[in-house]
């Protein structure tokens, strides 16, 4: 794709072409910059009377620790904010961890992460998941070194992830240090995968991920396993890839 926008564009078709195809699908969704434009693509399309998600189901990938669904950095009110509260999804059908209700050391952990398994697994499973990628590889918060089979856990941000995402806050040291995440395993449990990745800053992780070896220190590439997975790149991202043929 030549650029962001064509990107953000062909992800919405591919999701609106899911949900033609099976208007109860139960989506996987993610956070951060780059989906803001395919969900507000979405939007339109809603709005205009073009699609309808009112019988998705959704789960999101992640959700900081310690951060109350009120607070306007948390995973709750960015999904609110742009793509729930303006369409006509249906809040009882959306998922995402409980974050705030995460004590640090305490067993509350384990018992809000495996009841996200088993929320999903109520669901039948995720048919079609969105997934961004971090700069150093990190698929939902699933960072450098994480197992492919890892399963929805508590997990301690690197510090690439915690300068990236601070953009959001008022400084770098309001960002939480931890974030319940579904793991590589769940993740590869989807059905089917898209991943948007756009910018050249994304490059070299994109080129590890599809070109490089199998390994936990590029979570990423463990999708090279999965038997339906999508790669939607701007010309930027996919920039290493064309330079190593």
């Amino acid at each position: 794709m030549p650029d962001h926008e064509s990107a953000s564009q062909r992800v919405a078709d591919l999701i609106a072409d899911q949900v033609q195809l099976n208007p109860v699908s139960v989506l996987g969704l993610a956070t951060g910059g780059t989906p803001e434009r395919t969900y507000a693509i979405l939007s339109e399309r809603v709005c205009s009377g073009a699609l309808s998600l009112s019988q998705v189901t959704t789960f999101n990938l992640d959700e900081y620790v310690g951060l109350s669904a009120e607070h306007p950095q948390s995973y709750h009110a960015y999904m609110r904010r742009h793509l729930f509260d303006v369409t006509d999804v249906r809040l009882e059908k959306t998922h995402l961890p409980d974050g705030a209700a995460v004590e640090a050391g305490g067993h509350s952990g384990s018992r809000v992460c495996e009841a996200y398994e088993c929320l999903v697994d109520e669901a039948g499973g995720i048919d079609w998941q969105l997934l961004g990628l971090g700069s150093n590889g990190h698929i939902g918060f699933n960072e450098p070194g994480s197992a492919g089979d890892s399963v929805t856990r508590i997990v301690e941000l690197a510090e690439a992830t915690i300068e990236a995402n601070s953009r959001y806050f008022d400084s770098p040291d309001e960002v939480p240090r931890q974030a319940v995440t579904m793991g590589i395993g769940s993740i590869m449990n989807a059905k089917r995968i898209v991943l948007i990745a756009t910018g050249a800053g994304k490059a070299n992780a994109v080129q590890q991920a599809v070109g490089g070896p199998v390994t936990p220190d590029l979570p990423a590439s463990f999708l090279q396993r999965h038997p339906d997975v999508t790669f939607i790149l701007d010309e930027a991202a996919a920039s290493e890839l064309e330079s190593s043929r």
